[in-house]
């Protein structure tokens, strides 16, 4: 268990991170929700110890892999990942406000 400023500027961290990528991936591909859609893909990839084409080769045994490490996860973990999920949501609300003002990105 880390300290409590270890786990401040985890979230800090992981927030700010996915709305810059959330942000630009929105901006350069013209959608609002791609980084959104994305990132649950990305947090398996994160915790889960199975290879990525093992998913298509023994789904079962994959996903029941998958399922044990998400039950696993620590609260810490899952807090730092539900900011990386709201940073990226935040992405897409911030360029559907920008082109609801106006501006033409890219």
């Amino acid at each position: 268990m880390g300290s409590v400023p270890q786990l401040i500027i985890s979230i800090m961290l992981f927030l700010l991170l996915f709305f810059g990528i959330g942000f630009l991936l929105n901006m350069i591909l013209r959608s609002t929700w791609i980084m959104t859609i994305c990132y649950p893909v990305i947090v398996i990839l994160i915790i889960d110890n199975v290879g990525f084409f093992d998913y298509v080769l023994s789904p079962v045994s994959s996903f029941r892999s998958l399922g044990g490490d998400i039950a696993g996860l620590q609260i810490i973990d899952a807090l730092i990942l539900i900011s990386g999920l709201i940073g990226s949501i935040l992405a897409g609300i911030a360029i559907r406000m920008l082109r609801n003002r106006g501006y033409q990105m890219f």
